[in-house]
């Protein structure tokens, strides 16, 4: 029974989550058992974690030392990032369950001859399905009867556009889905006519559930932050022991009491391990994740928001993320003149522009008017204005919408009235409307026409040209179109008729001697913002690749406009992804920035094979198609207005205004969140390496000087519980002001850094080597000035060696404070920025010292835990005098590195 749970758990025998739980209740479980137990299991795996084995350590050396407050605080820590680990790992695991909820229950199928309505999880191969207007596809069909069909397959293949479907064969290889015009997709929506076809996909077997099984294989990666952590533990928790052996042997060969060399190797164990930094970490990402979320970025995994400040690729879409998602008018051609239109998206604002200057449309000639007319009256779309946020939105499609705005920005707002319309057909190609006209032909009504260029220019006899009917010139009216259309613009012609008033319905035959207006050129045009952040990209060495189903003309056009790719840049297509092997995917990925008409499972393997190039991904999505690829990049990026519950429950980041130039703040946030957790490092780890050197250090001179041989009445310069304090002190009142540091500049300037760089090279052990030295040199010159005395005499002095101790403590605190100061920046010296500029440092200064001076003056020494003695007063400028130096250590330190460093250079 546990092996059948075991693999049904993993996943081994592919079974869905249906068939598991029915599996496990043959077997005596029921459903609640088996989520009892599957969150049992998920729980205490939030304790395989090396960072909490050092927590955990910590915890059981305090409880050693009887100090059980500290071990209920160090414990209180494991907890929470137990419990935050174990939230956010639930969610993800979301995702499996929203893609079943995407299935759809019920169908109508045809069986026996007879309609019968079954539950779709019945459905099998050669079952006959009827679809109607409205309805979910249950299953991949082929369709054999199509009436006027089409299908919103959005969250299959991300097109926005719905699809029109056919029953005739297509006998070309390698077809992405939305090529695939005689199937149906499972998961998708009917949006128009009725459609019957052959089940020939269920279950996983369908396009949908092949992205589910890809994402039960795909493993969520480990962060680069995390994989660093790991390692950096690792080294920690091996450095800390071997170090506490190494004192514990030493004590027993200088011939120490037992009880002095393992009190000795605990402090030392207590001074090396850094209780707080776990928690610090993780409060550092937490403000990112505040802060980008500001910045309209929801981070849904808190490592997540350390890992984009190392991407070096960016795998985005195209519609919705690069581009506004709003058809926008960009080109009018109207009697033999080229307009440019201003502004993008559905605000009704903008300007015409002809021969690189503003003119105003009412002063034109009169095709203009009438080629925006034409677009404005035959059309469905309507443009309203949103009342509870800003800007505009269009009822109906967007291409009749971008033909109001257009027209609109001219100031053509009043409508005629329509007395008949023949409505768009896909087979026809076009749309008629028939209007009551007003004004000075009042006898007359007209008839305006739009559609494709080739089927208006069919209809027409005649064009307009500068207010006069001029006969036809359709060849120099295609070249435009084909112009426009090599420009990736969707083009529409418009054209117009007189008749009579007495003319009240509108037949196919009054299509005839038509008179040409014009020809309007649309696309959905980059954001403003997305080509500012696509040259941030570069500036910060982050290279920009688009992945979309859109067509390779649009998509390639869109790139040129953002910069994405450079003049004659190849675009490789669904067709040669799905012939390429992984290895010659390999070899192009490094060079192919633009993808066009991409299937689900290539863009995964885009992502796969950027990782095998050792890149760290952030890709974006928004269908229940990206849910793998989302997955499997280091972050993924679900959009969160046109974003699918599978996408984002797959995603680690979550952009609420689906806008490519959010993911390059949270970029910069993600860059500043990793210095700050650098800083908080090679703050902390210097401190504790400061007080296992003065440990140590008073061990190996424990023969030589009698101040720290317990044989002859010494003792150690501090005591593990004043460590102790010092460390949970420093991480709370010191290390954890470090994380409110404000941006460094040029943080967008500079390269990303190497993923797999170490947190402990060789300037950070450079670094934690000087200040640990210069510390445990001032702990020590303290003790030994002070403590001297209180054993050169017959008797010891134990009042006098208490007040050295205390010296020699609150010395290491202000060793502590005056690297603080310039421990705000790695690599620029503390005189470049205000001390004032975060509050913060200053205010933990504050604290620390307050908190110093009331353990030394105020606490009685019957009841003081941390066993000080007041100080006198004289004894502070010599403490403060050896505390200094650090500060002007490190700067010198700074400076000279950055001299070596312009040298290489």
């Amino acid at each position: 029974m546990e092996q059948v749970f075991d693999a049904l758990e993993s996943g081994n025998e592919g079974l869905s989550t249906r068939e598991a739980k029915a599996r496990l209740e043959s077997y005596g479980y029921n459903e609640l058992k088996f989520k009892k137990r599957s969150t049992l299991i998920r729980f205490l795996m939030q304790f395989h974690s090396s960072l909490i084995y050092v927590l955990l350590a910590s915890a059981l050396i305090t409880a050693f030392l009887d100090m059980w407050m500290d071990t209920a605080v160090i414990l209180a820590v494991v907890f929470a990032n137990t419990i935050i680990g174990f939230i956010q790992e639930g969610k993800a695991e979301a995702s499996v369950e929203a893609l079943e909820r995407v299935m759809t229950p019920e169908c109508t199928v045809l069986r026996d001859g007879e309609k019968q309505v079954i539950p779709t999880r019945e459905l099998v191969p050669g079952d006959v399905v009827l679809l109607e207007e409205g309805d979910k596809v249950p299953a991949d069909l082929r369709l054999f009867y199509a009436k006027n069909v089409s299908a919103d397959e959005a969250t299959l293949t991300g097109e926005s556009v719905a699809v029109r479907k056919k029953i005739e064969a297509i006998s070309k290889p390698d077809l992405s889905l939305a090529d695939q015009c005689c199937m149906a997709f499972s998961g998708t929506f009917i949006t128009r006519g009725s459609a019957q076809g052959i089940v020939v996909g269920t279950g996983e077997h369908t396009e949908i559930g092949k992205i589910a099984k890809l994402m039960k294989e795909t493993r969520k990666i480990s962060t680069p932050l995390m994989r660093k952590l790991a390692d950096f533990t690792r080294f920690l928790v091996f450095a800390t022991l071997s170090i506490a052996a190494l004192n514990f042997i030493l004590a027993v060969i200088f011939e120490f009491p037992l009880e002095y060399s393992f009190l000795a190797s605990v402090s030392l164990a207590v001074a090396a391990i850094p209780e707080g930094l776990p928690a610090i970490v993780t409060i550092t990402l937490a403000f990112g994740v505040t802060e980008m979320a500001r910045k309209d970025a929801l981070i849904r995994r808190l490592p997540a928001a350390e890992t984009l400040g190392c991407t070096t690729v960016i795998c985005t879409d195209k519609t919705g993320t690069l581009t506004k998602n709003q058809m926008t008018v960009s080109r009018i051609y109207c009697g033999g003149k080229e307009y440019e239109v201003s502004g993008a998206g559905y605000e009704p604002s903008g300007e015409f522009i002809r021969d690189n200057r503003v003119v105003a449309p009412e002063r034109e000639s009169e095709e203009l008017i009438e080629t925006l007319k034409a677009g404005y009256l035959c059309n469905n779309a309507s443009l309203v204005e949103n009342k509870d946020e800003e800007g505009y939105s269009i009822v109906g499609d967007p291409t009749e919408g971008a033909l109001v705005v257009s027209a609109s920005k001219a100031g053509i707002t009043e409508h005629l009235p329509r007395l008949d319309e023949i409505p768009f057909v896909a087979e026809q190609q076009y749309m008629a409307t028939l209007h009551l006209h007003k004004g000075v032909n009042a006898d007359e009504n007209v008839i305006y026409v739009k559609g494709s260029p080739e089927k208006i220019l069919e209809m027409c006899q005649y064009q307009l040209v500068n207010g006069i009917i001029k006969p036809l010139r359709s060849e120099e009216v295609t070249a435009e179109a084909d112009k426009m259309a090599e420009d990736a613009l969707r083009v529409l012609g418009v054209a117009y008729k007189r008749v009579s008033s007495d003319k009240k319905a509108l037949n196919p035959e009054d299509l005839e001697g038509l008179t040409f207006l014009g020809l309007q050129g649309m696309m959905d045009p980059p954001r403003e913002e997305a080509m500012e952040a696509v040259q941030k990209c570069k500036r910060a060495g982050i290279r920009v690749v688009m992945v979309t189903g859109d067509h390779a003309r649009t998509a390639n056009a869109i790139a040129r406009q953002l910069g994405i790719s450079e003049g004659e840049d190849r675009v490789l297509t669904g067709e040669e992804l799905s012939r390429m092997s992984d290895d010659e995917l390999y070899d192009v990925v490094e060079t192919a920035s633009v993808y066009a008409r991409a299937a689900p499972e290539h863009k995964f393997r885009i992502i796969n094979q950027l990782r095998r190039r050792g890149h760290i991904i952030a890709a974006t999505g928004d269908g229940v198609n990206d849910a793998p690829a989302l997955k499997a990049a280091d972050i993924g990026v679900a959009m969160g207005i046109t974003g699918t519950e599978v996408s984002k429950e797959a995603a680690d980041m979550i952009l609420t205004d689906d806008n490519f130039a959010s993911i390059v703040s949270a970029v910069e946030e993600g860059r500043h969140v990793f210095d700050n957790i650098k800083k908080v490092i090679l703050y902390t780890l210097p401190t504790n390496g400061g007080q296992t050197l003065l440990v140590l250090g008073a061990i190996l001179l424990a023969p030589f000087i009698f101040l720290f041989n317990p044989l002859r009445g010494g003792c150690l310069p501090i005591e593990p519980v004043q460590i102790l304090y010092i460390n949970l002190l420093d991480a709370v009142a010191l290390a954890l002001t470090l994380i409110r540091e404000p941006k460094e500049k040029g943080l967008l300037d500079r390269p990303p850094r190497n993923p797999k760089e170490r947190i402990t090279d060789s300037p950070f052990f450079k670094k934690v080597g000087l200040v640990s030295v210069v510390m445990a040199l001032a702990g020590f010159m303290i003790f030994y000035y002070f403590g001297e005395p209180a054993i050169s005499g017959s008797v010891v002095d134990e009042e006098l060696l208490m007040r050295a101790r205390t010296a020699a403590f609150t010395t290491v605190m202000l060793v502590h404070i005056s690297y603080i100061f310039t421990a705000r920046s790695i690599t620029e010296s503390a005189f470049t920025f205000s001390p004032f500029s975060n509050k913060w440092v200053l205010i933990g200064v504050a604290v620390t010292l307050a908190l110093q001076l009331t353990i030394i003056y105020a606490l009685p020494s019957g009841v003081n835990p941390l066993r000080t003695a007041p100080l006198p007063a004289e004894w502070w400028i010599p403490m403060i005098l050896v505390s200094l130096p650090m500060f002007f250590i490190i700067e010198f330190e700074k400076f000279l590195t950055k001299r070596l460093m312009n040298k290489e250079k």
